[in-house]
């Protein structure tokens, strides 16, 4: 069977990595043709493969030395010359493939693991990248190394990828609580699969819930630090189901978080949302209750709080909704032509939690810098494009309203909080506005007594006295 002839742009390291991957690994059938790069001299060789010309000679090149493939092998691009490249590539009507970002690449740097393994087609993640930073990978590891660690929601979008990485950096265990058994398999087997006898893992299916199963669990391991990612985050569903959101994102939260003071536990670190932030819908207020409850505990234990905006991929999420009606040949459905939203990858997002938690200080709230917003239909535009289809002639765009519960525009802090730089660029400190933590104290009580016998409307109320600037959706 003839090779498939494969142009690789970018003859740096990453590129030249990728081509040494290659030729140790014949049964990939790939035979390299050669490189594009514009910061080399036409000619030139680079591990005996000629560099045949700049980004703007693919089209010809592509053409005269019949690839079938294109591969982008520069993990820090960033989105204007990455939009650029691609304009130039898909003029040629090949398969065009990409080695992710840099940050999506330790695994590779640090273990040796084969590069072409993590090459894959271009999604909206590489559209919406932003400069690269390299994770602090010795204070990750001097975090995790030889702790027993504990993630709520650890088969979840962010609660997976939290798994994967402490993973990375050798923890004594690795104890996951997932109410979905689905979820708990499929992280479990992706763990096994990955680290095999090097991982000590711990799956358990419990509901954060039920507080004598959490007590339990806490009881039976000693654990250093938890990381608290279970949650309801869906805020249109969340809004026709209010008891459910307060039950499970309040007081779950309260359930792990007291089991964690009881066994003495030294960190918890507390995933919260942008969607607290002058909170609209239940889900954000929620959000907002679980972080004041854990800003009023006095404890032993280190709390932090790490707030942060969408991300890319997660299960529910606007992207894989976009695909599906794009593969079903539209009308892609959005809101408001004017929403914009933060868009964070599933994997930077981890690696900031886990820093998050290395650098916090008691009771901080630590904010993810989420980079731009876009607007939504931006988004949907590019995954469009991505997939060779003209955005409004070839998929129609369907705009139906805002739903309950939503924002225009998310916010990542309140204009009563004060943001402080720590020593990772990409988080930021909020110095939070005082509460009166003994009203709280009595506002949280009453909403426990009231969530099961009053109706929503109550409840809602009671809500609003405990968090002032909520507004809910169907009272404007």
């Amino acid at each position: 069977m003839a090779r498939k002839r494969i142009l690789i742009i970018g003859a740096g390291e990453a590129g030249q990595l990728l081509l040494n991957d290659i030729k140790k690994n014949p049964s990939l059938n790939y035979w390299v043709v050669g490189f594009i790069d514009d910061f080399k001299r036409e000619g030139e060789r680079v591990n005996r493969i000629e560099v045949l010309g700049r980004i703007e000679n693919v089209p010809s090149i592509a053409k005269e030395k019949a690839v079938n493939e294109i591969i982008i092998a520069i993990p820090s691009l960033s989105k204007e010359r990455l939009s650029q490249i691609l304009s130039v590539c898909n003029t040629t009507g090949l398969e065009i493939k990409i080695m992710p970002a840099t940050y999506e690449v330790v695994y590779s740097l640090k273990t040796g693991r084969p590069w072409y393994k993590d090459v894959r087609e271009i999604d909206i993640e590489d559209l919406l990248r932003r400069r690269p930073i390299l994770p602090d990978l010795k204070e990750m590891e001097k975090y995790v190394l030889g702790k027993t660690i504990l993630v709520t929601g650890g088969g979840g979008s962010i609660g997976s990828e939290i798994c994967m990485q402490i993973a990375e950096f050798n923890p004594k265990l690795l104890i996951i609580i997932e109410h979905s058994e689905f979820n708990l398999y499929n992280i479990s087997e992706k763990l096994k699969e990955r680290y095999k006898d090097k991982l000590e893992l711990k799956p358990i299916i419990a509901d954060i819930r039920n507080e004598k199963r959490i007590k339990n669990i806490f009881k039976d391991n000693k654990i250093d630090i938890v990381f608290h990612a279970a949650a309801y985050k869906h805020v249109h569903i969340m809004e026709d189901n209010i008891k459910e959101a307060i039950t499970n994102n309040v007081f779950g939260t309260y359930n792990v978080a007291s089991a964690a003071i009881e066994n003495n536990v030294k960190e918890f670190v507390m995933i919260s949302t942008d969607k607290a932030v002058n909170p609209k819908g239940i889900m954000g207020a929620s959000k907002r209750i679980a972080e004041m409850l854990i800003n009023s505990v006095q404890c032993d234990t280190k709390f932090v709080i790490v707030r942060f905006g969408n991300v890319i991929g997660s299960s529910g999420s606007v992207i894989p909704l976009f695909e599906k009606q794009i593969k079903k040949g539209g009308p892609i459905t959005i809101t408001h032509p004017e929403m914009t939203r933060y868009f964070m990858t599933i994997p930077e997002a981890a690696q900031l939690v886990i820093q998050a938690g290395a650098i916090g200080k008691p009771k901080d709230i630590m904010v993810l810098d989420m980079g731009d917003q876009y607007k939504v239909v931006d988004v949907a535009k590019e995954l469009v494009k991505i997939h060779g289809l003209e955005p409004e002639k070839d998929i129609k765009f369907e705009y139906i309203g805002i739903r309950p519960g939503e924002k225009m525009h998310e916010e990542l802090w309140t204009s009563e909080e004060e943001i402080g730089k720590t020593k990772n660029e990409r988080i930021f400190l909020v110095k939070q506005k005082e509460f009166d933590k003994e009203k709280f104290k009595i506002g949280f009580d009453e909403l426990r007594k009231i969530l099961e016998e009053k109706e929503d409307k109550e409840i809602v109320n009671k809500i609003k006295e405990i968090i002032p600037n909520y507004v809910p959706f169907n009272s404007e």
